[in-house]
């Protein structure tokens, strides 16, 4: 060998050495080197620009022989009372006892040491002659939440429970073949499946990757974390691959189709910038009669999910990068649009906030109390939803000063919006905002923590600087990331309950650089490279307790989102992107750890291609140059063209020196389930709780250890019971208890004389549609002035509890004045005689005569536009107090 060759080796061995010896980040669980990343017997290394990875995903292959469940009717939570269940021991047994509908097993005492082996096939049996019987003497079979099915609407019986392929999802059962099917035997059932399936890993995770597709027209990107460098490699081939043959955002690997909140937040975090033209295709999808198509949500999609909004946020982006005036024109009135018949439809005038289901939480079960239905989703008001929304107020208002357009008050009404936010969400015990507000017009806040709102409000400048530095300092970080909300749900499966998304964490990122808290960007930091440079792919989601892709409900590989956050911790973190109407800013944050130069050549920026440099740490920019001369600002103005380099130099200063406190995966107390029976409260008790708060009407009034609260007064009023831990994490509350509370039915009459549905309470109900009953009108006569609570009965059967896009909706007026909209959510496929409650609205009403009018109006389409149907069967006036005493 010769002298050239050995020196050759030598360096490059010194420096692997050097490499190798250095660490960007570590607690416990991991450890992120420049070119390796550490998780216990697991690494990924960079290898001669491959990453090679031995990862096996820690997919649970132990669960407790005692198996938990219960039987669910048509998809839902309906055979036992909340807090009862079946439980089977397992032991050398392949089948079950026949399990009777209906009746729940005593808890079983103390806890089995013994373990289900995996791939064991088991067949469980089931005796549903209680509902067939019912069937047969009444024509329906009441459920142990009160609700009544019809015969003729009996679909079919699933399996819920703890152990895999099972699950607490209940609206998805029916995709995940755990459907019992009928036996020879008379009213008996079968099911036959795998518990704790456990598939060979090669089917799950590659081991290795190189670069194979051409990414040479993205930004390129050098710094000394080589894996960094590679894992942006990696995104930037997975974002090639999610671009659709018609130019549109694909969802994930396993996933087409373009969905608003996904595109979205994508859009924001990388896509408005590394493919504009795409981003505005995608965007377009997800426009219909010039306003935002609503995801589906937990079901019934818009108003039911109201987080549509967040488009306005991306289209914004889109126009603020390429300074695009006719795709300013066009998404003027979409957004105009939109918030305007969200005002009508979803604003509380009461409190100032917007309702509707918390963004990108869109799975019921997973983040909220079991006995919340749809309309009670509809009713909440959440972080997240809320921030979007001023966000939009914003963005509306910038975008009529760009067109010199009078004002329409939307600079106010942020205002009006932010201040809201902070007088109703912000929790001053806990230093940060709360997840939502429910229970109703007497609810409360969910105390929790939830990542992606806190993330927004700093973002948008809700939370002022002390509360930036609060909500940071305060935020619940575990090993392997910062969950989706903490503390988590016992007896909910990981997804979003127990869960770490990657796009969160990456919005937590940006929004963590921005509060200028240094160790808990490291952290972070630390969580996107370890999940991404393990699995080999950006995955949607992992399991927060475990850090592994496996074991959440639904996950895919190349997941948009993702990828975007992936990505954007180059741009906006590292580099500090941000496009506003003046031109590029640059705020870069790079913790301590990150040293030394950051090199992205040919980023574009409207008719400008520049090489862009970062050298140092910290986040104060020491000297800004273009094109080798310094520059007073670090703002690149909108109309600079041609080739131009950038150089950034930091002042290598720590930007925090606060320490990370990595805490456990904590599950708060269960929710209380409560009742009444003269004038007292009693509730069960609830496991690891070590007292009780008791509210009324929104206010804690006591706390205590005892099981029962006694009612002293004789006023209406709401009260809700919730369970605190001895850490003082406070779990869901109880279903809303209201007393002392007179109602009076008003009957609709049938028009028809043919009624298919039953267990309607008069002479019959009233089918409206789009073209049928579009004004519906009652004459009542109010005995005593005061205010009232008005609701109605219905049933709506034209789509899933669950999902699709057909709640129904109208507008009540009273005397001819608009009191706002009710919503009718669907309650199950072709459920007919499955009946409910709408929304409440709290009205005053003078005694005498009044003219009520539920009516069709514009603004009154859902998202499906064309089925808009339901069943009235009466309304409801409740009293609640004289006028006089409010």
């Amino acid at each position: 060998m010769n002298k050239v060759s050995l020196f050759v080796v030598l360096g490059l061995f010194l420096f692997g050495c050097q490499h190798s010896s250095e660490t960007l980040y570590s607690n416990s669980q991991f450890e992120v080197k420049p070119d390796q990343i550490i998780q216990g017997d697991y690494s990924t290394s960079l290898i001669n620009n491959t990453l090679k990875s031995n990862y096996i995903s820690k997919k649970d292959t132990l669960y407790s022989s005692l198996l938990k469940f219960k039987i669910s009717i048509n998809g839902k939570d309906n055979e036992l009372s909340n807090g009862q269940f079946h439980y089977l021991s397992i032991d050398s047994d392949t089948s079950s006892n026949i399990i009777k509908l209906g009746q729940a097993d005593q808890p079983p005492t103390g806890k089995t040491k013994k373990y289900i082996p995996t791939n064991y096939d088991y067949t469980f049996y089931l005796d549903a002659s209680p509902m067939f019987q019912s069937f047969k003497e009444k024509g329906y079979y009441e459920t142990a939440n009160g609700n009544k099915i019809a015969e003729k609407d009996f679909k079919a019986f699933y399996l819920a429970g703890n152990v895999a392929p099972l699950s607490w999802n209940y609206y998805n059962l029916e995709f995940y073949d755990l459907k019992f099917e009928p036996t020879e035997r008379q009213h008996i059932y079968q099911l036959s499946l795998t518990l704790n399936p456990y598939k060979n890993e090669s089917s799950y995770h590659r081991t290795s990757w190189s670069l194979k597709e051409d990414i040479s027209k993205y930004p390129a990107y050098n710094s000394d974390q080589p894996i960094v460098d590679a894992l942006y490699k990696m995104t930037l081939e997975e974002a090639s691959l999610n671009i659709e043959k018609d130019s549109t955002l694909r969802t994930g690997a396993k996933w087409a189709g373009v969905w608003t909140r996904d595109i979205s937040y994508s859009i924001f975090l990388a896509f408005a910038y590394l493919e504009p033209e795409v981003a505005k295709t995608s965007l377009r999808k997800k426009v219909k009669r010039d306003r935002i198509v609503q995801d589906t949500g937990s079901g019934g999609a818009w108003p039911v999910s109201t987080d549509r909004i967040v488009w306005a946020m991306a289209a914004w982006e889109v126009y603020l990068v390429t300074g695009d005036k006719e795709w300013l024109n066009e998404i003027y009135p979409i957004i105009k649009n939109t918030i305007e018949d969200d005002y009508l439809t979803v604003f509380n005038h009461k409190n100032g906030l917007f309702q509707g289901e918390s963004s990108f939480l869109d799975w019921r079960s997973q983040s909220y109390p079991k006995w919340m239905d749809n309309k009670d989703i509809y009713m909440s008001q959440c972080l997240g939803t809320n921030a979007l929304y001023f966000k939009a107020l914003v963005i509306i208002d910038q975008i009529e000063k760009i067109k010199s357009i009078n004002s329409n008050d939307y600079a106010e009404k942020a205002l009006n919006l932010k201040q809201a936010i902070q007088k109703e969400l912000w929790i001053n015990d806990k230093g940060y905002f709360g997840q939502f507000t429910y229970g109703g017009d007497h609810g409360i806040t969910s105390k929790r923590f939830e990542t992606l709102g806190e993330s927004l409000c700093i973002l948008f400048d809700i939370a002022n600087e002390n509360q930036r530095s609060s909500i940071t300092n305060n935020a619940p970080l575990t090993a392997f990331g910062t969950p989706c909300f903490y503390p988590e749900s016992n007896e909910v499966h990981p997804y979003h309950n127990n869960g770490i998304w990657p796009f969160v964490q990456s919005y937590w990122n940006i929004a963590v650089a921005k509060a200028g808290n240094e160790q808990v960007l490291s952290h972070g930091l630390g969580s996107i490279y370890r999940s991404a440079a393990l699995f080999l792919t950006n995955y949607e989601n992992m399991v927060a307790s475990t850090g592994d892709y496996q074991g959440t409900e639904v996950n895919s590989h190349r997941m948009l989102w993702s990828i975007a956050g992936q990505l954007s911790m180059v741009y906006r973190v590292f580099f500090g992107m941000q496009f506003t109407a003046e031109g590029l800013q640059f705020n870069p944050s790079i913790p301590k750890a990150y040293k030394g130069k950051k090199s992205l050549k040919n980023f574009q920026y409207r008719a400008g291609i520049f090489d862009i440099a970062v050298v140092g740490t910290g986040n104060k920019i020491k000297s800004f140059s273009l094109d080798g001369t310094k520059q007073n600002s670090s703002i690149i103005p909108t109309d600079l063209k041609g080739k131009h380099q950038i150089v950034i130099e930091l002042d290598n200063v720590p930007f925090d020196s606060s320490e990370v406190v990595i805490s456990d995966v904590v599950f708060a107390p269960d929710e209380v389930i409560a009742s009444i029976k003269k004038k007292k409260i009693s509730w069960q008790r609830v496991e690891n709780a070590t007292a009780y708060h008791v509210y009324k009407n929104g206010q804690l009034i006591d706390t205590t250890s005892k099981l029962y609260y006694q009612i002293s007064s004789e006023e209406t009023a709401t009260y809700l019971i919730t369970a605190i831990n001895e850490i003082g994490d406070e779990g869901f509350s109880c279903a809303p208890i209201v007393v002392n509370a007179a109602a009076e039915i008003f009957e609709f009459e049938p028009i028809e004389n043919t009624l298919s549905s039953i267990n309607y309470t008069g002479k019959g109900y009233l089918k409206l549609t789009k073209n049928k009953n579009t004004k519906v009108s009652l004459a009542i006569n109010v005995q005593e002035e005061g205010e009232y609570w008005i609701d109605f009965r219905y049933a709506n059967g034209s789509g899933r509890w669950n999902s699709h896009n057909k709640c129904g909706i109208r507008t009540l007026y009273v005397d001819h004045q608009n009191k706002g909209v009710f919503i009718f959510p669907q309650r199950g496929w072709h459920e007919w005689s499955a009946w409910g409650y709408s929304n409440k609205r709290l009205i005053p009403l003078t005694k005498g005569e009044h003219q009520i009018d539920i009516i069709l109006e514009e603004w009154n389409n859902n998202m499906n536009v064309d089925i808009n149907d339901f069943l009235l069967d009466h309304m409801r006036l409740i009293k609640v107090k004289p006028i006089s005493s409010i």
